[in-house]
């Protein structure tokens, strides 16, 4: 077992990356040069330290990060997601995504709320081992789904006054998806320990097949692990459960919400989609006039926009 422990998912994730370039094995599932540890456990002390940021050499989505965690927890795998990572499309089958994870944690057979379902389990029984949300569905995922969850499931324990959450993952790839998993995982995890009363503990993430894709090991070769900040910790989070779902809503419209910390979440959308919109000045003024670690993190994803628009104008000229 391969243990890397940091204090925030900036640091996870540059050691993680170290790591695999040391020891990883190659192999090559489905034909794609793959280097592979196999069982590793990663842990996150600061769970709320969420974001990967700072790292210029990985600069991460911000939007898409705050769009799919609401995306998941509201239970929607409606396609307007797309609008935040296109690339997504390229899994769905018939526009769908079968293996979102949202239908499956909200409505698990049409009918179940795993999520209440845990928050109620540890409300009753506060030192129980079966606060468990199942997400992988042999019934659904035997078929020719072109999108199959990577996450197995995740797990609460309510231990020494403070609510720890492990996460199982059958795959994990540590460049595309690491960051934007780690954002999601320790969000719900905040937001049961806010729905329970208690503080947060540990965050632990277990995977069997721990992963770094060969196309993208140049830039991870180039990574380093000194990251020049991301150890800041996102803002509070917690929220009454009767306004979860109506919270969700408002931050998927880019609508104050009357909560500081998902008003930000809010705010981080709105930018997104003025950038979009080709609104490139009030994009930037909306991430710098906001703020904070996801205003910062913002506007270095517009930087990250540009070039790639610039670079494309370039080659269009020639």
């Amino acid at each position: 077992m391969t243990l890397i422990e940091a204090d925030s998912a900036t640091g996870l994730f540059t050691q993680t990356v170290a790591v695999l370039q040391r020891d990883g094995k190659p192999v090559s599932p489905r034909g794609i040069p793959t280097r592979e540890i196999f069982a590793a456990s990663l842990c996150l002390h600061r769970p709320r330290a969420r974001l990967v940021s700072g790292v210029p050499g990985r600069v991460v989505n911000p939007a898409f990060a705050v769009a799919e965690a609401a995306w998941i927890l509201s239970g929607s795998d409606e396609p307007w997601i797309y609008d935040y990572n296109s690339k997504l499309r390229t899994y769905a089958n018939d526009g769908v995504l079968r293996g979102a994870y949202g239908p499956r944690l909200r409505h698990w057979a049409g009918r179940i709320d795993q999520l209440a379902r845990v928050v109620e389990m540890l409300r009753t029984d506060p030192d129980s081992r079966r606060a468990v949300i199942q997400l992988y569905d042999p019934a659904r995922d035997e078929n020719a789904n072109l999108d199959v969850p990577c996450t197995l499931g995740f797990r609460f324990h309510l231990r020494d006054g403070r609510l720890v959450m492990s996460t199982t993952m059958r795959s994990q790839d540590v460049w595309l998806g690491l960051p934007y998993d780690v954002f999601t995982f320790t969000l719900l995890q905040e937001l049961v320990a806010g729905w329970l009363g208690v503080p947060m503990g540990a965050y632990h993430h277990h995977v069997d097949s721990l992963h770094l894709y060969d196309s993208n090991a140049k830039a991870a070769a180039e990574l380093g692990v000194n990251p020049r900040s991301g150890a800041q910790e996102m803002p509070e989070l917690a929220v009454d459960w009767e306004r979860f779902d109506t919270t969700l809503a408002a931050v998927r419209d880019g609508q104050a919400t009357g909560h500081d910390g998902w008003d930000a979440m809010a705010d981080a959308l709105r930018a997104y989609r003025l950038w979009r919109s080709g609104d490139i000045a009030d994009a930037y003024l909306a991430a710098k006039e906001h703020g904070g670690v996801l205003g910062a993190a913002l506007e270095d994803w517009f930087d990250v926009l540009s070039a790639r628009r610039d670079g494309a104008a370039a080659e269009g000229s020639r």
